[in-house]
């Protein structure tokens, strides 16, 4: 069955979110949300959120499902926010995401009682579960590479392959982040390219590379002829050399320090102190 998918570009972080919904029981899924965060002013606003809520509710959508392809460096995650307005939608994201909880957890001194069990998710899926949105089949797919715990999801003919694979021209996302991999992400996206080659692939990002516009839907045949990083005739060695020089020129991501320790909460930011004021921890190498 063919779902509908709406797409949405946070501009800032240059992410695209998504409202894929089945058509016939007008059930829906909202994938990846983006929360703004001005992080030179220290300011919060929903209002792409707010957007992916006014097409749910012009088109008489029921979301079931919030769904985290990971722990998201470069944005902080919108879902803990629809999840307060949406509560019947279930708040998913990848059972990887306990190791990137530990794994964070000692870096901005989160405290004993912050919990690495998952529990700020309401559930959290393992490679090949099933699910549906509404009368459409869904599956899991981990694609572990770019994180350790890095989900795509098969929503019917569409997939959503967070920051796995970009545009064809755009390549392959950086595997230089705590527990990434340059091999493992070679060998997820072989995974997905055992798809069928008219599968409809979504991405979570595009720079526009060349200053082209961005986009953000191709095929898996089309990333199998084309993508810059991954396509047929490169193998494991060949991408594992490009991937890792790449990323040795590359900044961290801007929001890398507000976005992860947001997102291993589900997108819940920290608790107020006693002068009502939230706060994020920026961990400082000593001189």
């Amino acid at each position: 069955m063919t779902p509908t998918v709406a797409p949405f570009f946070h501009a800032d972080s240059h992410t695209w979110s998504y409202v894929v919904s089945d058509p016939a029981s007008r059930h829906a899924a909202i994938v990846d949300p983006v929360l703004d965060f001005d992080l030179a002013a220290g300011r919060t606003s929903a209002a792409s959120a707010q957007a992916l809520l006014a097409h749910v509710g012009a088109h008489a959508l029921e979301v079931r499902w919030i769904l985290e392809t990971h722990a998201h460096a470069d944005h902080l995650s919108a879902g803990h926010w629809l999840k307060q307005r949406l509560p019947q939608a279930t708040l998913a994201i990848g059972e990887g995401i306990r190791t990137v909880q530990k794994t964070f957890r000692p870096i901005f001194n989160l405290g004993a009682h912050f919990p690495v069990d998952g529990s700020q998710f309401d559930r959290l899926f393992a490679d090949g579960d099933a699910f549906r949105v509404g009368n459409v089949d869904a599956r899991v797919i981990a694609v572990p590479g770019h994180t350790s715990d890095s989900n795509a999801y098969l929503v019917g003919d569409a997939l959503f392959t967070g920051d796995s694979l970009f545009m064809p021209d755009g390549g392959t996302a950086r595997c230089d982040f705590p527990g990434g991999s340059a091999s493992q992400l070679y060998r997820s996206i072989l995974r997905l390219y055992a798809l069928p080659d008219d599968t409809r692939v979504f991405v979570c990002h595009d720079y526009g590379p060349g200053g082209r516009d961005v986009a953000c839907e191709t095929t898996i045949g089309a990333q199998k002829r084309g993508n810059l990083h991954v396509r047929d005739g490169i193998d494991e060695a060949t991408f594992v050399q490009l991937r890792e020089a790449r990323d040795r020129t590359l900044s961290m991501p801007a929001l890398i320090l507000p976005a992860v320790q947001t997102n291993v909460r589900a997108g819940a930011l920290p608790a107020p102190d006693d002068n009502g004021v939230r706060y994020l921890r920026i961990p400082l190498d000593t001189l």
